[in-house]
């Protein structure tokens, strides 16, 4: 898996032998979704809309956006508000504004509950608009909102004045009616100055003519993030990591699948490989196993899940000729051995079964009288734990037969299982490895295992020729 790219049926083998699992995670993602919602109670959110008329460039829009949220606005509202254990500095995190296409400003509010989202809002709103309406008078004291009727006041005055003037001026040249004409283009020079200022006072009168565009609607669901989203967001979290857990997780695993990867691992001569036939699910349990044990059974840990599916095996015959071919060469190695040591990784199950069949195919089968090795070896199997591994030490045992299954031990576990048989004094003298496969439709005209043992060679089938 370290090497290979990740493809949709790796995710799909995985999802498939790790259903229950994932179920699980996901159900846990949910529950922690739906803990959150708690620890946060749901919020309510509407908006007020303030028309802004005139012309508005895009700069001064975000100077009257900064405006609706600032301390000043927003403490006014809660003044007038008067909620109790609320102050202004904390609705500052309940407030916020953006401005719209047409010049409205939309001014949202945030609280517990639908009503208090509403009235805030709307209050939000009407002091924006006073404020906004007090800075353009000429500043935030009440008294400068009259600074507009005062200058027309003082326009009047001065036109007066120059009407005053003219008519007393005298036509002649003396020294009086060159300073009335000096002083009268005084009077003009100021008058037009005052003029300006009107104009520039009713732009800006007429700039800070915002409406509120009536009260903002009553919120009738959560704002986001509501607890639906939480338990959703939540349990596909979870998934998710799961997921991607099981897949990095075995992207970098280095544990042998090959044979020979498996016999560098434990220094020994690998001597074949057997087919195990698949069992349903139901018919792998084993009453010895603890609770942690029918824990990973319920949860699928029990099987790999980055295998590829098992292939199909042949017929009773085709699987009983690899266990003899096993017990023919392990003969051949160790001709005068009675008795071996047939060590099975704790928890392989497949293995177990295969050294299971071993010994039965040892047990079963006889030499013929011309063949140069004595009996065949009498085989013992022990389990070894791969956390602590032990074996028992020698006694009439002449070596150690390592069984286990492809890709389900680390280099580090299979060089333990090899360190212990050399600390009880056994020398191994091979290792099989066990392949799941599954099994065939019994075919109506096949004879049984036994017959076709004895049947003669010119009568075998092809798969079932002599070791």
């Amino acid at each position: 898996m370290s090497d290979e790219p990740i493809r949709l049926a790796t995710v799909g083998r995985m999802v498939r032998r790790r259903w229950r699992l994932l179920t699980l995670l996901t159900v846990v993602g949910a529950l922690v979704g739906y803990g959150t919602s708690v620890l946060f109670p749901p919020r309510y959110t509407t908006s007020a809309s303030v028309l802004l008329p005139g012309q508005w460039e895009e700069r001064e829009l975000l100077t009257q956006v900064g405006l609706a949220t600032s301390s000043a606005v927003v403490g006014r509202a809660g003044t007038a508000l008067g909620w109790d254990g609320v102050s202004g500095a904390e609705l500052l995190d309940q407030v916020s504004a953006e401005a719209a296409d047409g010049n409205i400003i939309k001014v949202s509010g945030t609280a517990g509950t639908p009503e208090r989202a509403q009235r805030l809002a709307d209050q939000v709103a009407q002091q924006f608009v006073t404020f906004a309406a007090r800075i353009a008078a000429g500043g935030t004291d009440p008294e400068a909102a009259t600074g507009t009727e005062t200058l027309r006041e003082k326009v009047a005055q001065t036109h007066r004045r120059i009407t005053d003037l003219a008519d007393a001026a005298d036509p002649g040249r003396t020294v009086e009616s060159v300073q009335a004409r000096t002083e009268l283009a005084k009077l003009r020079t100021e008058l037009q100055q005052a003029m300006k200022k009107l104009e520039q006072a009713d732009r800006a009168a007429g700039k800070t003519g915002m409406v509120v565009m009536g009260p903002a609607a009553r919120p009738d669901g959560e704002a986001p993030p509501t607890r639906t989203q939480l338990i959703a967001s939540g349990a596909l979290l979870f998934f998710l990591v799961a997921v991607i857990g099981h897949l990095a997780a075995a992207r970098t695993s280095r544990r042998p699948r090959t044979g020979p990867e498996i016999a560098a691992a434990l220094g020994s001569a690998l001597l074949g490989t057997v087919d195990v036939p698949e069992e349903p699910r139901g018919a792998q349990r084993r009453e010895d196993g603890g609770p942690r044990a029918r824990i990973r059974r319920l949860l699928g840990l029990d099987t790999r899940w980055d295998l590829p599916a098992p292939p199909r095996s042949g017929d009773q015959a085709d699987g009983r000729i690899r266990y003899r071919r096993v017990c023919a060469r392990l003969r051949d190695r160790l001709p005068a051995a009675r008795r071996l040591l047939v060590v099975v990784p704790d928890g392989d199950e497949i293995a177990r079964r295969a050294a299971g069949q071993l010994v039965a195919e040892a047990g079963r089968e006889r030499p013929s009288p011309s063949s140069p090795g004595g009996e065949q070896p009498a085989l013992r199997v022990v389990e070894v734990p791969v956390d602590r591994p032990m074996v028992p030490d020698r006694g009439t045992e002449s070596g150690a037969l390592v069984v286990l299954s492809a890709g389900s031990r680390t280099a580090e576990e299979l060089s333990g299982i090899a360190g212990a048989c050399a600390d009880g004094g056994h020398d191994v003298v091979g290792i099989v490895v066990a392949s799941p496969v599954r099994t065939r439709p019994a075919r109506t005209a096949e004879r049984s295992g036994d017959e076709a043992v004895a049947a003669p060679a010119g009568r075998r089938p092809m798969t079932g020729g002599s070791v």
